[in-house]
């Protein structure tokens, strides 16, 4: 027994010696942080349940620029404006690449718009989408009408729903994937649809998938990346999705017209047929990964904001009355809302803008990666090193604003009342990887928000107790679940 004792605590003892050895360690003059282990890094000593207020802790430890290490892997974390700005808009470049050999890579093969590296090809296919955009509409009239028409059919389901107690969430994330889907692939779906409720669970599930923990052991241990886990399903969901658009593109390249383009897909079969064979930027794999960032960002982060300013209004009952009272007089007895009209209601302007702060749909943004060595508030960054911004340290920052956690929108009002906007408010983040959709998020949050304002109201029921504004934690966060009562308006309630 003696002996079996003393061989345990040997094999202990030189387990316990080998993670000491094996553990990670910062290189000269890299941003400081906690000590990590061998094979997990830091991992461990971060909460899954509430993440962020760790890295609020460490950041109060070690300061704005400081490094944890997620396996072997070093990881940079910036927080607070002034450190995020010189790393996303003073060294743009430097810091506009994307993390490699992730599972969010993998899944999407490094193509897209998301996660492709910061080269040519990319920078060609964002300005390509960025054209396409513009062509198709984006900031003028006709993608208006667009968004107004999907709209329609918003209020058409508030309106069979007036008194009851409704959960939004299906209609509201249906409504932003069917807008997205007119523009891609001109079409629409009724929002019972199979093929809508396909698109919107996949993304959902995925979304949640790449943000859990199961996609922290998939990046940390490669050796486990072909066992029967549950990272598994987003594989087969992406691999369903791609083959779908696949097919939808196909169906295009049978019945194009090259001089009429009916949506993003015909612009970029006709800018391939253009280039021909001699362009190698362009292909048709790329398109069905660039229309599935494209369907994916505009699906998920609209809907999440838009389904938290229906909670932010109905808890906030004054200041929904504020925007209806500025609704009203600025539109008057005009037809429908314009995206010009925003000009004319700062109020309502502050109040989205503050929902998306406090909404803060994309917390630690998109991660980035150095495509160089290059410097950071005075440390050495090496090229290829994994950068996280923390979003959310900007747009709660107390030197910014006044009430960083409480909802206020006079944050983005002027002492005359006029509509501001802070330097602080980074919901779309910055520099050459921020968000490519934010015209088009702006112009679907004003529009709808107005329309179904000027003809709603939207009650929180006293019996549900008080509602729980803290959101579900994710890298794209959205509201718990809640019910509200909608209620038909006349124009002039108060």
């Amino acid at each position: 027994m003696v002996e079996y004792f003393s061989l345990f605590a040997l094999w202990v003892g030189f387990i316990c010696l080998l993670l000491v050895l094996l553990r990670p360690e910062r290189p000269k003059n890299f941003p400081p942080g906690p000590s990590a282990v061998a094979v997990f890094g830091n991992v461990l000593q971060l909460s899954m349940s509430d993440p962020m207020a760790d890295l609020e802790q460490l950041s109060k430890r070690y300061g704005n620029v400081y490094s944890l290490f997620i396996g072997r892997k070093p990881a940079v974390l910036v927080h607070g404006l002034h450190a995020v700005k010189e790393a996303l808009v003073a060294r743009a470049v430097d810091f506009a690449g994307r993390p490699q050999g992730t599972l969010a890579n993998h899944v999407t093969d490094s193509k897209g718009l998301i996660m492709a590296s910061y080269n040519v090809v990319w920078r060609e296919h964002k300005r390509l989408a960025l054209a396409t955009l513009r062509n198709f509409g984006l900031g003028k009239q006709s993608m208006e009408d667009l968004i107004l028409k999907e709209t329609s059919h918003i209020c058409e389901h508030l309106e069979k729903n007036v008194g009851k107690l409704l959960d939004p969430q299906v209609l509201i994330r249906s409504a932003a994937s069917n807008i997205i889907c007119s523009i891609l692939y001109g079409l629409r779906y009724e929002y019972e649809d199979e093929v809508l409720d396909f698109f919107i669970n996949s993304f959902q599930e995925n979304g949640k998938m790449a943000n859990s923990a199961w996609a922290v052991i998939y990046d940390s241990f490669p050796l486990i990346r072909g066992l029967p886990l549950p990272f598994q399903k987003v594989f087969k969901n992406y691999n369903a999705l791609k083959k779908h658009t696949e097919a939808i593109v196909a169906e295009h390249k049978r019945t194009r017209i090259p001089e009429e383009p009916r949506d993003v897909i015909d612009y970029y079969l006709n800018e391939l047929e253009k280039r021909g064979k001699q362009d190698f930027s362009l292909d048709e794999d790329r398109l069905v990964m660039l229309l599935l960032d494209l369907h994916f960002a505009g699906t998920d982060t609209s809907s999440n904001t838009i389904l938290t300013a229906l909670l932010y209004l109905a808890t906030y009952r004054d200041a929904q009355v504020l925007c209806q009272q500025e609704i009203d007089a600025a539109l008057g007895s005009k037809g429908q809302v314009s995206f010009e009209d925003r000009h004319r209601m700062p109020f309502v302007q502050a109040t989205i803008h503050e929902i998306q702060r406090l909404a803060n749909i994309a917390p630690l943004g998109v991660f980035h990666a150095t495509t160089r060595n290059t410097q950071l508030m005075g440390y050495d960054i090496p090229k290829d090193t994994l950068v996280i911004t923390n979003l959310t340290s900007v747009l709660r920052e107390a030197s910014q604003w006044q009430h960083p956690y409480d909802f206020f929108p006079s944050h983005f009002l002027n002492k005359q009342g006029e509509f501001v906007k802070p330097e602080g408010f980074l919901a779309f983040s910055a520099g050459p990887r921020s968000c490519l959709g934010e015209l088009l998020a702006r112009m679907e949050l004003f529009l709808i928000l107005v329309t179904v304002l000027r003809r709603f109201s939207f009650i929180w029921p006293v019996e549900s107790g008080m509602p729980d504004l803290s959101p579900a934690f994710g890298g794209i966060q959205s509201p718990k679940p809640y019910r509200l009562v909608v209620r038909l308006r006349r124009k002039q309630e108060s």
